[in-house]
């Protein structure tokens, strides 16, 4: 039955649905998100900087791929930018939410736990595609970054771009009940995303690094991305980096996709709305 509550007239109405009610959500994580300027300039500068110091010490051109290692260095960081807002975001906040007890204080509201969890993928969504605009307009004006001119690369950067949001999102969520406090869940989220974007290609080209360490980035979302935004940005002589010598959209989407399906199932078996300390 779907529930009711009395109106001011003496009759009854339903109660908003988990998708209106998400919508509000994520309007009030997008004010205070946009409210805490410290957090806002960290957000959007700190991938931009670190694009700008990389693209500048390592600015020549990449031997037989006529692209420059400054190229190369705008679309990984534009993956790790999405992860960045995603991933790391997430397992922060949600982490710093539930020792202030907002998430046992939310779950004691009429509000479905479905419209949470739908407020911050709104938030996610939104500074996502802020956080990539503003790399695809330094990269374009400042390190000679082509953008696509036709629909179908437009498309795979689309999917990619959202397939790579989403198993972020899922596994930042996830990952979130790790901490045991929110005074640790920096620590606790920072290091795995910091070890990530070295083994991932983000920091380092794939070609250089060892075999091992390409098959543990292979294991987990961030490499993919970069590979597949190095795919729509950058001419397909640059494919000769890449381990296999070709882009491999299938494969990015097979693996892009499991972290979806694999990150929901982590967040159904493992969020908790109270600390374990309330336990």
């Amino acid at each position: 039955m779907t529930p009711s509550r009395t109106s001011g007239a003496g009759g009854s109405r339903p109660l908003p649905g988990a998708w209106s009610v998400g919508l509000h959500r994520g309007a009030i994580e997008l004010r205070q998100f946009f409210r805490q300027r410290d957090q806002l300039v960290f957000t959007f500068a700190f991938p931009v900087v670190l694009l700008a110091l990389f693209a500048s010490v390592f600015g020549d051109e990449v031997k037989g791929t006529g692209v420059t290692a400054a190229q190369l260095y705008v679309a990984a960081m534009i993956a790790a930018g999405v992860m960045s807002t995603s991933f790391q975001s997430l397992g922060v906040s949600i982490a710093v939410e539930r020792d202030e007890k907002v998430l046992r204080r939310l779950r004691g509201t009429p509000m479905p736990p479905t419209a949470y969890f739908l407020g911050k993928l709104w938030l996610v969504l939104v500074t996502g595609v802020l956080e990539t605009v503003l790399l695809l307009l330094v990269g374009a004006t400042l390190f000679d970054l082509d953008l696509p001119t036709t629909a179908d690369r437009w498309l795979t950067f689309g999917w990619v771009f959202v397939l790579g949001l989403t198993g972020c999102a899922l596994l930042g969520i996830a990952i979130s009940s790790v901490p045991r406090s929110g005074r640790s869940a920096t620590s606790v989220v920072v290091l795995p995303f910091l070890v990530l974007q070295f083994i991932s290609g983000v920091y380092i080209s794939v070609d250089t690094l060892p075999d091992w360490m390409l098959d543990v980035g292979a294991l987990f979302p961030l490499k993919w991305m970069c590979q597949g935004f190095r795919g729509v940005f950058l001419p397909g002589s640059a494919a000769v980096l890449e381990r296999t010598g070709g882009w491999e959209y299938g494969r990015i989407a097979l693996v892009l996709g499991a972290w979806c399906a694999g990150g929901l199932l982590l967040c159904l078996l493992t969020f908790r709305w109270r600390s374990r300390r309330d336990s």
